[in-house]
């Protein structure tokens, strides 16, 4: 069935989204915490907030809430045993040789160029911080899809940062060289400085 249009449907589309990511554990700011494990060591002045922004701007994208909405789903039907198996067992084990939960994420990641690629692969390594939770499986929890998704969403947040930041720092360098480069103004010249002479004044001097 057709879901039927509405004016705020991106809008409600996204708090969907992340009440999903609150309900299942995740916040912006363990996101953006992956962000700044990332990247602060290119960038010492980075700052949590701007990671949140960043975070913020990769979740307005309507491909990465559907990959999110899609993959919570996934890890809710397995978490509940609804799933047909063998599927059911793959995702409630988290199984090795299962990848559609990396294909999924590296969907989110290619939005935002080739550096994100490296930001997950690494992200997805260390597992730090939120990713660390997600992957205890202690509770019965399945997040198979989640931590993927979520490593993703930081690495996307990463790539979006440092592409923003180089883009600004070409334009200031740019500004710079271009004052550098800007002759003195004409008013400092002391031609077109003090008052005009008259006509009269011109004729004495012909004279």
């Amino acid at each position: 069935m057709a879901y039927k249009y509405f004016p705020d449907y991106d809008k409600a589309l996204k708090e969907k989204t992340l009440s999903l990511l609150t309900e299942r554990g995740v916040s912006i700011e363990d996101i953006a915490e992956l962000v700044l494990f990332l990247q602060k060591k290119y960038h010492p002045d980075l700052t949590l907030d701007e990671c949140v922004y960043n975070v913020n701007r990769v979740l307005d994208k309507r491909e990465i809430q559907n990959a999110i909405l899609t993959g919570i789903q996934l890890d809710l039907l397995a978490e509940q045993g609804k799933l047909l198996s063998p599927l059911q067992e793959m995702i409630a084990c988290d199984e090795g040789l299962y990848g559609i939960d990396e294909v999924l994420a590296l969907a989110i990641v290619n939005v935002y160029g080739s550096i994100g690629f490296t930001n997950y692969g690494y992200v997805d390594k260390m597992k730090p911080g939120i990713l660390q939770k997600l992957n205890d499986h202690s509770q019965g929890d399945v997040h198979t899809f989640l931590d993927d998704i979520v490593g993703a969403i930081a690495a996307a947040a990463a790539s979006r940062l440092a592409h923003t930041r180089a883009h600004k720092g070409a334009q200031d360098a740019e500004d710079t060289k271009d004052a550098e480069d800007t002759p003195p103004s004409s008013d400092a010249s002391p031609s077109l400085t003090g008052p005009k002479p008259s006509i009269a004044e011109i004729g004495k001097e012909r004279r």
